[in-house]
């Protein structure tokens, strides 16, 4: 009777153990899949505010009196090999040069070049909710990992700590992190 108890203690510990490494097994993969779908998303959404930045250069390149090229830099970013933090960036760098020349030559009544800034304005919007939702469920799955005994459920799977979107990692001794 007390060898059927032991044994009966151990199944139920065991059982418990499996559950337990379950659960968090699948909920480290829950939060990849949340990051992977979120990557996709910014991925996306990048590849369409590149396009659409191209559009509006070629268009703005055609009106104006100059042979100068403004938009070089930008033309090349699909040939370089960027993190989508960094093309997020040089976006964004284009974007204000392109308000910037829509003041300089007076387009601002321009319908088409509304149209397409108006795209760029939701696209941003898209960007920063997907950008928002990776850092959450990074954060989430970082501290799972840092976690014991998660982290060991974690290392046996190689499960690792992902920087936030926008490249910074908390942990470390760099202050320029926050520097832009």
């Amino acid at each position: 009777m007390l060898w059927f108890s032991i044994l009966l203690i151990i199944i139920i510990i065991l059982a418990l153990g499996g559950i337990f490494y379950i659960n968090a097994f699948n909920k480290l993969n829950d939060l990849k899949t949340k990051i992977n779908e979120a990557e996709a998303i910014i991925d996306e959404n990048l590849r369409i505010k590149y396009d659409t930045i191209m559009r509006i250069s070629n268009s703005l390149k055609n009106k104006m009196k100059s042979d100068k090229n403004y938009f070089k830099e930008y033309e090349k970013l699909n040939n370089q090999n960027l993190s989508n933090f960094e093309m997020d960036r040089k976006l964004n760098e284009a974007f204000t040069l392109i308000l910037k020349m829509r003041d300089d030559l007076g387009l601002t009544q321009e319908e088409e070049l509304a149209q397409e800034l108006a795209q760029i304005r939701e696209l941003d919007e898209k960007l920063c909710a997907a950008k928002n939702y990776y850092n959450k469920n990074t954060s989430l799955e970082n501290a799972i990992i840092r976690r014991f005994p998660t982290n060991v459920i974690a290392k046996i799977h190689k499960f690792k700590i992902k920087l936030f979107f926008d490249g910074k990692d908390m942990d470390d001794e760099i202050i320029d992190d926050f520097k832009i």
